[in-house]
């Protein structure tokens, strides 16, 4: 179902990775439905704010993949630390199709998606370039949030549209069930990166069908 949904507009190359992708998430018993809609999430908000990141596809193909991937660690080694477990798994996986480069750039985005903010004390950080760094900065901050917004795994937020001013990230949740409390509050605590990166504010404004319930 994922790589249906998430293959449009890959090239061979990409689509066989991504199968391998799909391949390791799940010998890793990764949570399915809740990926899949972590990186919906990732997505929309990554395509929305285009103009403000200026990333390409090959950068959105990062994004895709690192989100598919994101939680394959939670039942590896346990949930406590399970973004450094992922990372781990990616690196050194032979199942996945990707280079050296594209593995810690990928794995970056996965491991920063929760706790430590991006810094050159990690080593798979520093072994990258400071546009590949910028990259994983900007993917992670969008990462972050997405899985912010599915904080309870039940898709209560169904679909987001995020636009930006020079001092602010707006991104409109559109809810599909109540309560998404828990979510908002999850999302604004991870937004620190994307507000870092960008050097904005990040603001969550809740929507049922196309009503304005609420602002975060």
């Amino acid at each position: 179902m994922a790589k249906e949904v998430f293959s449009g507009g890959l090239n061979d190359e990409e689509k066989a990775e991504l199968k391998a992708v799909l391949k390791v998430a799940k010998q890793c018993n990764y949570e399915s439905k809740h990926t899949r809609h972590v990186t919906q999430l990732a997505l929309e908000i990554f395509d929305d704010l285009e103009d403000l990141h200026q990333l390409d596809t090959q950068a959105r193909y990062y994004l895709l993949c690192a989100a598919l991937l994101h939680d394959i660690g939670v039942h590896t080694e346990g949930p406590h630390g399970h973004h450094k477990t992922a990372l781990n798994i990616i690196l050194s996986t032979p199942l996945l199709k990707f280079n050296q480069k594209d593995r810690l750039i990928i794995g970056s985005i996965a491991r920063y998606h929760r706790r430590a903010l991006p810094s050159l004390e990690h080593d798979h950080f520093r072994a990258l370039n400071p546009n590949e760094r910028e990259i994983v900065c900007k993917l992670a901050g969008i990462l972050r949030v997405a899985d912010g917004l599915d904080y309870s795994h039940r898709s209560r937020i169904g679909h987001t549209r995020t636009d930006f001013n020079d001092g602010k990230i707006t991104c409109q949740c559109y809810i599909r069930k109540e309560p998404v409390k828990k979510e908002i509050r999850s999302a604004n605590k991870k937004s620190d990166l994307l507000s870092q990166t960008f050097n904005r504010k990040v603001k969550f404004k809740i929507l049922q069908g196309e009503e304005f319930i609420g602002l975060s």
